[in-house]
């Protein structure tokens, strides 16, 4: 049962943003988000590669990621939208991740099992009989294209491959926030675009709205920092970031579209979502075409920014060879394509590459933030999950004492948000992981 629980503003009209308005606006906040951009879903969402997969290192995050993908399998009747609107579509076209000599795939495998996520081994007899386009040699690990290493002959086979059936991967990234936009307006919530935060409103101890650049205060009870790659300058204009272990960066990130031969649309079309750690690429069907990434493989330069406004759009020549005879090598029948394709996005990326959704030092800011690249596929559950802290914090709940736990609507499965905590430890092993979708 809905009931008036105060004025909520969401700062990133992304995917996550979109997904915490809606949620805020269904369990009867005033909700208003806020967006510099020109319409919903027009930043890191829309360089989403929009992978929809399951293996990660911690149970938190894969039983949150096989609950989100439920989202995106019941997209129709979460969104509730109007007969006729435009809706995003889940591919569920499932997903192989190699086993090669980083050992991940195995270690993925034993949290799938635990999280009870369907999961296949497949032989390298296997692969090759299910993609028998692929080449199944192994190179790792991952060299530059002008390494002698990179044109040299497999030293030794893949060890097979994990696959999980369940996986997919989401047709359209910005029209899945612009559908939760338009579904959060329906809810009864306002979505301001254009529309700058320069200044946070507060006392000494609790958040009490904030500033737009045209002038316009927005009072709130709670305001949700959803900034993707500006998050940090958000977190600072709320004087929040002293007390937080875990940092964040923006990344220029930059993948790669390679038409597929007239040939071979139709298997491509099919081909599951794959993440080739041993070449150091991944890649999914994307129409007539195959969109490829990097891994952020030790070979591969990260480029880091100290403005998330000030990058080049255009795309590196180093970066798109990279990723496109990578892929030429693992499917040699595609060739390397004569014109230069892709998009090019900047990434909230956190320490550990895995997002803080938590509280804050001030009362009534919560922060949904260092989403990192990987975390497109759980926009509706993070949605879902920040309104469940927000409506226990404001109940009375100590969150950094005792972390909530939700309980997934989809599979019941527990989600422990402390896992996401803006307090928790990083190793060093943690800072290496990558975006992978």
């Amino acid at each position: 049962m809905t009931r008036s629980t105060g004025r909520a503003v969401v700062i990133g009209a992304g995917v996550v943003g979109s997904a915490i308005a809606l949620e805020l606006a269904r369990r009867g906040w005033d909700t208003t988000v806020v967006d510099r951009g020109p319409g919903p879903g027009h930043g890191s969402t829309a360089a989403s590669s929009a992978v929809v997969r399951f293996t990660y290192g911690t149970v938190a995050g894969t039983a949150m990621a096989y609950e989100g993908a439920s989202w995106w399998e019941h997209w129709v009747d979460h969104v509730d939208l109007p007969a006729g609107t435009a809706l995003t579509t889940f591919v569920q076209c499932g997903m192989v991740f190699f086993d090669d000599p980083s050992g991940l795939a195995r270690a993925s495998a034993e949290v799938l099992a635990e999280v009870g996520v369907a999961h296949e081994w497949w032989s390298v007899d296997e692969l090759h009989r299910r993609l028998p386009h692929l080449a199944t040699g192994s190179w790792f690990p991952p060299t530059l294209v002008d390494d002698p290493a990179f044109a040299a002959p497999a030293a030794a086979e893949l060890g097979g491959a994990l696959f999980t059936p369940e996986a997919g991967y989401v047709s359209d990234p910005q029209l899945a926030a612009q559908n939760l936009a338009d579904a959060a307006v329906r809810a009864g919530a306002a979505v301001r675009v254009r529309a700058e935060v320069v200044a946070v409103e507060r006392d000494d101890r609790r958040v009490r709205g904030v500033l737009l650049a045209d002038g316009t205060v927005l009072d709130a009870d709670v305001v949700v920092n959803a900034a993707g790659p500006h998050s940090t300058v958000v977190n600072r204009l709320a004087g929040v970031l002293d007390d937080m272990r875990v940092s964040m960066r923006p990344l220029r990130q930059q993948v790669t579209h390679v038409r597929v031969p007239e040939g071979a649309i139709e298997s491509v079309a099919r081909h599951p979502a794959t993440a080739d750690l041993d070449g150091g690429i991944y890649f999914r069907p994307d129409h007539q075409a195959l969109l490829v990434g990097g891994v952020e493989a030790d070979c591969d330069p990260l480029v880091w920014l100290d403005d998330p406004d000030a990058f080049d759009l255009e795309l590196d020549a180093a970066e798109w060879e990279a990723q496109a005879y990578r892929l030429a090598r693992r499917i040699p029948g595609l060739g390397v394509p004569h014109d230069r394709r892709g998009v090019v996005g900047v990434y909230d990326v956190s320490d550990d590459w895995m997002p803080v959704l938590d509280r804050s030092s001030l009362d009534g800011w919560f922060m949904a933030v260092g989403t990192s690249g990987n975390q497109f596929k759980n926009g509706p559950i993070i949605g879902h999950c920040m309104a469940e802290l927000i409506g226990a914090v404001r109940d009375g709940l100590d969150h950094d004492r005792e972390p909530l736990v939700v309980r997934g609507p989809y599979r019941d499965l527990d989600i422990d948000l402390g896992t996401f905590s803006r307090w928790r430890a990083v190793t060093d092993e943690q800072r290496e992981r990558g975006v992978l979708g």
